[in-house]
């Protein structure tokens, strides 16, 4: 019989597969390179979260996925766990960034001025619905402007330490290879700055969304402006055993820093694959606010930390699904079992809730 059952399964759970797989249809190159050049944004915050720069890699798990997110975080940070680590880049700093968007909320006349670049923050949100009768929208054409900005940025940060509205922390000088990676190394606690700035790098956008929101709105002690946002390409520099250092090529990259007043002014900082403003601003907000010397318990590093992983809490909660009748039956038996001693007795059944512990998948 049980033989019997598991095939009977096995058929079932197979034919379930295909099912999900014949409603996306046939998957082919076209299809993918389609998606990554009508939604380069989705492929930014997927490439972000799953810590992998490949944007037809992220545009074939979209794909797979059906635009399930998480199920395409997962496929790629899958795919990631099966390719080694050949180098390491060297640091990228601010002034290398080739920068197309920068933006401060704090200071009107920043050092190399206000570049608004790609947004839609001073449009109107206008559907094209004319588009479902057949008529295409094309977008007006950008006219250049009669002086380019230069291609890279200062620091807004050197700036104002200058000024002596930051103050200045000493640098820790750590060996490349010494760097603690996110992506082959677990979580522990109390992180290391790395980890926390890594993990908050690869954090489901609209869980530090919500984090970040309901630090602003009391549940932290934060009153943060934007001190910088930055949307760029960034230099891939390695350095050949030889000891020369050649390019690699770019990634797009997005950071924020975010600056709080309290006694002093303190920078909260973020930065990701791809352009995602939301998700590093809220980031370095929460990177501020873990770092409070007595932080709101939603605004601890554990708190933060573990509820902004994508791939583990989606995976916890889907989890759910799966079969959990004997812990199920269990509790059934024990809540049918006091209402008989009750009904026996004479008096009203008081159930008791069972004693919590972590259900597993049976």
């Amino acid at each position: 019989m049980a033989y019997v059952a598991t095939r009977g399964g096995e058929h079932a759970i197979e034919q379930a597969e295909r099912l999900f797989r014949s409603d996306l249809g046939t998957i082919s190159k076209d299809r993918v390179e389609g998606i990554r050049s009508s939604l380069p944004y989705l492929v930014d915050r997927l490439m972000g979260e799953a810590s992998l720069y490949e944007p037809d890699l992220a545009a074939l798990a979209l794909a797979q996925a059906g635009g399930d997110l998480y199920e395409a975080v997962l496929l790629l940070r899958a795919y990631r766990t099966t390719q080694p680590r050949i180098a390491i880049a060297e640091p990228v700093k601010q002034p290398d960034l080739f920068t197309v968007r920068r933006i401060s909320a704090a200071f009107k006349d920043i050092p190399g001025g206000q570049i608004l670049g790609p947004t839609l923050d001073y449009s109107h949100r206008l559907l094209q619905v004319g588009v479902l009768t057949g008529e295409d929208y094309t977008p007006e054409p950008v006219i250049p402007a009669a002086k380019p900005a230069p291609a890279t940025q200062p620091s807004l940060t050197d700036w104002q330490k200058a000024q002596g509205l930051i103050a200045e922390h000493p640098v820790e000088t750590i060996a490349p290879e010494e760097i603690p990676d996110l992506t082959r190394e677990p979580l522990l606690f109390p992180v290391p700055r790395a980890h926390k700035l890594q993990s908050l790098a690869r954090a489901d956008t609209g869980g530090t969304l919500a984090l970040g929101y309901a630090t602003t709105r009391g549940y932290g002690d934060i009153h943060p402006t934007v001190n910088e946002v930055r949307l760029a390409e960034a230099p891939v520099l390695l350095r050949h055993p030889r000891g020369t250092v050649f390019s690699a090529g770019r990634v797009r990259v997005s950071q924020a820093e975010i600056i709080s007043k309290s006694k002093n002014l303190e920078l909260g900082f973020s930065a990701t694959f791809g352009w995602n403003e939301v998700k590093v601003i809220s980031a370095a907000i929460l990177d501020r606010a873990t770092s409070q010397p007595n932080p709101h318990a939603a605004s601890t590093e554990e708190f933060v930390l573990y509820h902004t992983e994508p791939v583990e809490s989606s995976g916890f909660c889907i989890h759910f699904k799966l079969p959990h009748y004997v812990t199920f039956q269990s509790t059934l038996d024990a809540y049918r079992r006091v209402k008989a001693d009750g009904e026996a007795s004479g008096s009203k059944p008081v159930i008791k809730e069972p004693a919590k512990k972590e259900e597993v998948a049976l």
